[in-house]
């Protein structure tokens, strides 16, 4: 069996229960070694076989698990945050079906959600934001022209955005088209949730020069949107004017 599991954000403690326990019995293990905190296999057994999976092809990936599955061994794939953003699993998922090997995903706190908890923020305020787009610049990956970030930034919603702190002046320039000014704030969360996150807020013109004053080169979320600057409407959920599924109006 084999199961892809998100290793969470960075802090050890934020794999899920479930997935700490297939660590802990894991027959082989294949991890992302370029950012899942290797403090995460601590746990695995002594005799559990690790492959760093940065130095690996997906042709490889999958030939130490065929070879493991059939000697009747439980793999586990740890992915960093959650498999499903940015994991490359499909391509995986497609060659084990393939071979006609089982799989489960176990989900992982993804590091969009690390980076609002170092924040404190939050990213769906009433009358501010109530959709959060999760993209990337165009790089060596590219990314469909509908999906573009001058595109998205045409919405006006929250924007986490992963892969792109190396082309940051690209970046201001294409949010800014799109159509945030340039003073709109913004953030640039370095390895949220690790022992060594940083947090640095800045202006939607100023995420290079941030970057660049505090050598965050990888590694790091861009943050975007009116919701970082605390401005916004009470929920109605706790409003005691309004009335719910569960609570009557007290007013």
């Amino acid at each position: 069996m084999v199961y892809f599991v998100g290793a969470g954000s960075g802090a050890v403690d934020l794999i899920t229960v479930r997935g700490q326990k297939l660590v802990e019995r894991a027959d082989v293990i294949i991890y992302a070694g370029s950012l899942v905190n290797p403090d995460i296999l601590k746990s695995a057994k002594p005799d559990c076989e690790i492959h760093n999976s940065a130095k690996m092809t997906l042709e490889q990936v999958i030939e130490v698990t065929e070879r493991a599955c059939k000697e009747g061994k439980t793999v586990v794939r740890l992915h960093t945050g959650d498999p499903c953003l940015y994991g490359a699993i499909r391509e995986q998922m497609d060659e084990l079906d393939a071979r006609g090997i089982s799989y489960e995903v176990v989900p992982g706190v993804s590091s969009f959600c690390g980076a609002a908890a170092a924040l404190r923020e939050e990213y769906t305020l009433p009358d501010v934001s109530q959709s959060v787009v999760i993209t990337r610049m165009a790089g060596r990956t590219p990314v469909p022209e509908r999906e573009s970030i001058r595109s998205f930034a045409s919405h006006g919603a929250t924007m986490v955005i992963f892969l792109s702190t190396g082309l940051l002046e690209e970046l201001s320039a294409e949010l800014i088209a799109g159509g945030y000014k340039a003073d709109t704030p913004a953030a640039l969360v370095y390895k949220a949730t690790w022992p060594d996150e940083k947090v640095f807020r800045c202006t939607v013109g100023t995420l290079a020069r941030t970057a660049a004053e505090n050598g965050i080169k990888n590694t790091a979320l861009t943050i975007v949107g009116e919701f970082l600057n605390h401005r916004y409407s009470r929920s109605k959920l706790y409003d005691p004017t309004f009335t719910t599924l569960f609570r009557e109006a007290s007013e």
